[in-house]
C-alpha cells in the first residue's frame, strides 16, 4: 500500500505547475484539469515502485507530458484562435459569423489557477510570459511532440538528457526536433511586444477603464483605450476585425448596446488583464457571457480577445448569477 502522506508530501506541490505544463500543451484548462487528475492517480497507483532516478518533479512530468501527447493523438484537432484561422473582416458592418464544430476554440487560463504561489516576483514573472495569449495560441500549431520538447526545454528548462528520457528517446533526437520547433515557432509567433504586467497601475487602469467603457456603452472612451492597430476577436465567432477604425464601428453598432447592458468583473487571464463578463437579457437578468483578455502595452489596448463561452465564468471562480457580479 502506498504512502498516503508522503505521496501528498512530495507531489502537492508541483500541482499547479503541471496544470499549467498540461494548458499549454492542450489549450484548454478544463482538459489541463482533467489530465493533471488522471495524471496524480496513476502517479499515485505507481508510488510505491517509485525507485527515485529522477526527481519527483521530473517523474511527474513525465506521467503528465506523455497523457498530454496520448490525449492529442485521440483528439487530432489542434485549438484555435479566429485569427489564426481566417483573414480580418474590412466590412464592419459584416454579419459576424459563427464558425462550425469542425473548429476546436483555444481557451483562456485563469492566473489564480497556474501562475505559482512563489514570494519571488521573477519567478512569477517568467511563468506570465509562458502563458501569453499568443504564445499558447502559437504553440498549438505545432506537432504534439515538438510542443512537448519544446514546453520542456524552453518553457521549463529542463536539460535535453531529461526530456529524452520522459520521451523515451536520446539526448540527440530532442535536441533535433527542439531545433525544428524552435524555428517554426518563430514564423508563427508575433513580434515580441512589450505588454505591461496586469498588476502594474497602468493594466489596472486601462482594465478599469475599458470595463467602465462598456459598462457605459461609450464608444469614445473605447476609442482612447484601442490603439491604431488594435485588434479584437470572439469565440465563437470566425469573423474578427482588425484596426481601429474597423473595429469601434462594429463594437459601437452590434456589441455595446445600451448603458447597463454589459456587466464586468476585474480578474486576470494568461498572465494578462481580464474580465468576467455579464450580459442584461430581454428580463433585465444579468447573464454569464465569457471571459475578456486583453493585451495592453503602456500606450493601451492592442488586442481584445473574447471567449464567449458561460462556463468559463465558474471556471474563473465567479458565480453564474447577478449577485457575484453585484458585489
Amino acid at each position: 500500500m502506498p504512502d498516503s502522506a508522503g505521496f501528498v508530501r512530495e507531489t502537492e506541490p508541483f500541482r499547479r505547475e503541471l496544470l499549467a505544463h498540461c494548458y499549454r500543451m492542450l489549450g484548454s484548462i478544463q482538459d489541463a484539469e482533467d489530465l493533471v487528475q488522471e495524471t496524480y492517480l496513476r502517479a499515485w497507483r505507481s508510488y510505491g515502485r517509485f525507485e527515485g532516478r529522477s526527481s519527483v518533479r521530473s517523474w511527474l512530468y513525465q506521467i503528465a507530458t506523455n497523457r498530454c501527447l496520448t490525449e492529442l493523438a485521440k483528439h487530432s484537432r489542434r485549438r484555435m484562435l479566429p485569427s489564426g484561422l481566417y483573414a480580418p473582416e474590412p466590412d464592419p458592418g459584416a454579419y459576424a459569423e459563427e464558425a462550425g464544430t469542425e473548429v476546436n476554440w483555444l481557451q483562456p487560463a485563469p492566473d489564480a489557477l497556474v501562475t505559482p504561489a512563489s514570494a519571488d516576483p521573477a519567478a512569477i514573472v517568467a511563468a506570465r510570459e509562458g502563458l501569453r495569449l499568443a504564445l499558447i495560441a502559437s504553440l498549438q500549431y505545432l506537432p504534439p511532440r515538438q510542443r512537448a520538447v519544446l514546453i520542456l526545454r524552453d518553457v521549463l528548462a529542463f536539460p535535453a538528457t531529461e526530456v529524452a528520457i520522459m520521451l523515451d528517446t536520446t539526448t540527440a533526437s530532442v535536441k533535433s526536433v527542439l531545433q525544428r520547433a524552435r524555428a517554426q515557432l518563430k514564423e508563427l509567433a508575433p513580434v515580441a511586444e512589450q505588454i505591461t504586467e496586469p498588476t502594474a497601475p497602468r493594466a489596472r487602469a486601462l482594465l478599469d477603464q475599458y470595463i467602465a467603457a462598456f459598462e457605459n456603452a461609450d464608444a469614445a472612451a473605447l476609442e482612447r483605450l484601442l490603439l491604431e492597430d488594435a485588434a479584437i476577436e470572439a469565440t465563437p465567432l470566425r469573423t474578427w476585425f482588425a484596426g481601429r477604425k474597423t473595429c469601434l464601428p462594429f463594437l459601437r453598432n452590434h456589441v455595446l448596446g445600451s448603458p447597463g447592458d454589459w456587466r464586468m468583473l476585474a480578474t486576470s487571464a494568461n498572465g494578462q488583464p481580464a474580465t468576467a463578463a455579464y450580459t442584461r437579457d430581454q428580463h433585465g437578468t444579468y447573464q454569464p457571457y465569457g471571459i475578456c483578455v486583453l493585451t495592453v502595452t503602456g500606450a493601451g489596448i492592442r488586442r481584445i480577445s473574447s471567449f464567449g463561452d458561460p462556463g468559463l465564468v465558474t471556471v474563473f471562480g465567479f458565480r453564474p448569477d447577478m449577485s457575484q457580479a453585484e458585489d
